[in-house]
């Protein structure tokens, strides 16, 4: 009798145990979320449906890559290798040195961290001034403007003329974009949207159960970013997607519009007519760059360099006259719906 009870106890307390450690196992419900702030001098939307609100996480990766990358701050490792201090690199600078090497081989040289130099001399860096230049200022600046005085030996990045300074702008927004869909990766979210700035990283679906939709935004002349009037629509649930202008950031020097994209192979604001290039790719660096390299060669070069990429596709909107002209890569349609 006694032995009967001892097992019906011990059942019982299976049973019990077994229920725990269903409740414990089971899947928790995901919820969605949305995050926002300002970070690189722009704002930031991130939206996602995880097991908890993962503020803290998000910013963490941002603050990362600004404590990496940005010439802005102080004490980033760029800014440190501008000073010429002795800087042991980490995954992230490697990262993104590694994809600026690539781009700027296959662009011909038209994306270039090396540009900051340049963008300094046309006011469009951290020293804010704004001037013409002569011709021999120039050709003194252009003689250590170029990738190939730049290596990467033990992570450490080597310059072969100490007056070489890192520009990572054009590359960082997109990379900090990717490391935060990282980040949702590894928490358990199936579905987010990450908008840094307008470069975007997304996956899955919204809270409605239907495809992420994102705008291509009209350029036109609006340094105060109040006109937000969309040329497309792209309905997506996987894409990498980054868009350059020149647009916003620009000043006027005795009549004449200055760019603040920089032309690193001649030295001078591009004036041409591609008013903003949009890139979709593998990650939104990559995009990033690419679209950055884009508004440096015009929309004829630009298509001729995309079309030789694989899984990368592109959409201009190029000036003509007083109206906007849509010029596409062959893959452009394949690769995104809109």
């Amino acid at each position: 009798m006694i032995e009967r009870r001892y097992i019906i106890l011990g059942v019982a307390m299976a049973a019990v145990i077994g229920a725990v450690v269903w409740v414990v196992s089971r899947p928790q419900p995901l919820s969605y979320y949305c995050n926002r702030g300002e970070v690189f001098g722009t704002y930031y939307t991130i939206r996602y449906q995880g097991p908890e609100d993962l503020n803290e996480a998000v910013v963490a990766q941002m603050q990362a890559v600004d404590d990496a990358l940005s010439m802005f701050n102080p004490s980033s490792l760029i800014s440190r290798i501008n000073r010429n201090e002795e800087v042991c690199i980490n995954n992230d600078v490697v990262r993104v040195f590694r994809m600026s090497e690539w781009v700027n081989a296959r662009s011909q040289g038209a994306f270039d961290i090396t540009v900051a130099p340049l963008v300094n001399a046309w006011g469009f860096g951290y020293t804010h001034s704004q001037q013409a230049l002569s011709h021999d200022q120039l050709d003194s600046i252009l003689s250590f403007i170029g990738m190939t005085h730049l290596r990467l030996e033990n992570r450490n990045l080597i310059k072969d003329d100490s007056r070489i300074q890192l520009d990572a702008s054009a590359i960082a927004k997109g990379f900090a974009c990717d490391k935060v869909a990282e980040a949702l990766e590894q928490a358990g979210c199936p579905n987010y949207l990450v908008d840094i700035g307008g470069e975007i990283v997304l996956k899955g679906h919204n809270q409605q159960g239907q495809p992420w939709r994102i705008g291509i935004t009209r350029p036109e002349d609006d340094s105060t970013c109040t006109q937000q009037q969309i040329q497309a629509v792209i309905v997506s649930d996987s894409l990498a997607m980054a868009t350059s202008g020149n647009y916003r950031r620009y000043y006027y020097e005795g009549g004449e519009k200055r760019s603040h994209t920089i032309d690193p192979r001649t030295g001078y604001p591009v004036n041409h007519s591609l008013l903003s290039a949009t890139v979709v790719a593998e990650s939104c660096m990559k995009a990033d760059a690419i679209a950055t390299a884009c508004m440096v060669l015009g929309a004829k070069e630009s298509i001729q360099m995309v079309e030789t990429m694989e899984n990368v596709a592109c959409y201009l909107i190029v000036a003509q006259g007083d109206s906007m002209n849509v010029v596409k890569s062959s893959n452009w349609d394949k690769m995104v719906k809109i």
